[in-house]
């Protein structure tokens, strides 16, 4: 555990992530088509605030039995019929209340209910007396709901369009493509695990769900940037591929993404915590599940989605396909001197290929080789215990040309 952990802190490149992107293409396209499939013929548990109907208030500060939610449920159920949509605690102290959600009610069934919850638990108005009149209720029409979702859904659109540009014109066009499938898989996550455990949806749901697109998009940059220092002339270079580098690139960035994500989720945490268990503001739990959920799903896509997708996409590229075909045929020449070493008698450059290729064994390991002495050889060309093996002639001195 502590050698995986020392590898993660100096991000050498030995967690192979890219490689294996043919595994979180099939598990990101699962869960994918989960959430989708749970849209389409689950929906939403959207609130009053989409759908209208009609909210009841009163003070949980009572002369008879407490105020707490079940039991409210209980009388509801009891004179209606069947449970409404939603019983919240609000606020705390003094000003704490019971606030009752449910679909369109009449007056015939108004009446009875307010007089049944007054029985049950008499609240205490402002006199400081059971009054019938500080049970309050109010009509929420729907259509507050639909113009929130309309804003949201503009103001989604022209931040795609705005990414995108910004994408293409710092980065490239591969990488914006490749940013804007990963958000879009944190949109689609998102409210599909929302229809999937029935979370209530209410306007503080959709606005969470505009606030996680920053930063998924934020961690997909960070990593991105680093792609993109990493390969910088690597068309001319045969030490690594495109995929190769954008690995290192990932593994550079990994400790970063995984402590921003953490750091970022104990606020939502004690959000939730302080919100629901001490002043119980339904609110609040709202925007900070779909905060958790946004932000759990946007660290994945960014490590184990953005970067592949950008690789593949790059790969599509001649010139990278005939820079990836230069570092094979490299390493086959150093494979070639590793299994005959005479063969670095006739061609230095094969014995530099074999250089080459032990660097980058020594890269996937270098949390272990920084604690080893490094090996150099002594001047002159002699070898550690005195003249050069039998077979072994002396390397070319001067200048070699390609």
């Amino acid at each position: 555990m502590a050698g995986v952990l020392n590898r993660l802190y100096t991000g050498t490149g030995a967690f192979d992530i890219v490689g294996r992107r043919r595994v979180w293409y099939v598990a990101f396209s699962v869960l994918v088509l989960i959430c989708i499939g749970s849209i389409v013929f689950r929906g939403f548990n959207l609130g009053i605030d989409f759908t209208g109907g009609t909210q009841i208030q009163f003070p949980a500060a009572t002369a008879a039995a407490p105020a707490d939610v079940e039991a409210v449920r209980g009388v509801y159920e009891r004179v209606i019929g069947h449970e409404p949509a939603a019983v919240q605690a609000v606020g705390a102290g003094a000003s704490a209340s019971i606030v009752i959600r449910s679909e369109a009610l009449d007056a015939s069934q108004l009446v009875p209910l307010k007089q049944a919850l007054f029985d049950t638990f008499q609240p205490i108005g402002s006199s400081g007396a059971p009054e019938l009149a500080v049970i309050s209720d109010s009509a929420v029409s729907g259509s507050w709901g639909g113009q929130i979702t309309r804003q949201a859904l503009i103001a989604l659109a022209v931040f795609l369009v705005l990414v995108t540009i910004f994408l293409a014109f710092y980065f490239e066009r591969t990488m914006a493509v490749a940013a804007l499938v990963a958000l879009l898989h944190d949109v689609v996550v998102t409210a599909g695990i929302y229809s999937i455990v029935g979370f209530e949806v209410s306007p503080s749901t959709v606005i969470g769900l505009l606030t996680i697109l920053g930063f998924s998009l934020y961690d997909t940059v960070v990593v991105f940037d680093k792609v993109k220092e990493n390969t910088r002339g690597l068309l001319g270079l045969t030490r690594r591929t495109y995929a190769e580098t954008a690995n290192l690139a990932l593994n550079q960035t990994l400790i970063r993404s995984i402590n921003t994500s953490l750091f970022a989720v104990l606020p939502v945490v004690a959000l939730m915590v302080i919100g629901v268990g001490v002043l119980g503001v339904g609110t609040l739990a709202d925007l900070a599940l779909v905060q958790m959920v946004g932000i759990i799903a946007g660290a994945l896509s960014s490590l184990f989605l953005a970067t592949p997708i950008l690789v593949d996409l790059k790969m599509r590229d001649p010139r990278y396909q005939q820079q990836a075909a230069r570092v094979a045929a490299r390493r086959a020449k150093a494979a070639g001197v590793a299994a005959d070493g005479s063969a670095a008698d006739t061609d230095p450059d094969i014995a530099d290929d074999a250089v080459l290729a032990g660097e980058l064994r020594k890269e996937r390991a270098m949390a272990a080789a920084a604690s080893a002495p490094a090996r150099h050889a002594r001047p002159g060309g002699q070898h550690r215990g005195g003249a050069r093996p039998a077979g072994k002639a002396a390397r070319p001195t001067g200048k070699r040309q390609r």
